[in-house]
């Protein structure tokens, strides 16, 4: 069965590496908190809004072991007024038979105002700061 798994997170500036470090990040937390295998991963969406230009996300992906063969995609998101800037947000489509109530979302850093519910906090995700 094929189940979505969603995350998301910011940057603090339209940086190379500091969107590689926040998709990394990301991308681990999902893998680590579902226990997803390389080989189970269908394909990965990744999108960033209009303000994160500097780097592709997917690339990140690339250095999950594993990933080098999974097929990625980025985009770019419209601007909407009012909408959450210098997001970064994945769509892992993921072969598993874990009901869906039993995957694990992670919005992390600024993203955590979009769902409240699935937040990972500091703690968990490694973060030092808001």
């Amino acid at each position: 069965m094929l189940r979505g798994v969603r995350g998301a997170t910011t940057v603090d500036e339209d940086d190379p590496r500091q969107i590689a470090e926040r998709t990394s990040e990301l991308v681990r937390i999902l893998v680590e908190s579902n226990g997803i295998r390389a080989e189970d991963v269908a394909s990965a969406v990744f999108t960033a809004t209009h303000d994160v230009a500097a780097a592709f996300p997917a690339v990140a992906a690339r250095t999950v072991p594993g990933w080098e063969a999974v097929p990625l995609l980025c985009a770019r998101e419209i601007p909407v007024p009012g909408a959450l800037g210098r997001c970064i947000r994945v769509l892992i489509h993921w072969n598993t038979e874990l009901p869906a109530s039993a995957v694990r979302h992670a919005f992390l850093r600024g993203a955590r105002i979009l769902r409240p519910e699935w937040a990972v906090p500091p703690a968990e995700s490694g973060e030092s700061g808001p």
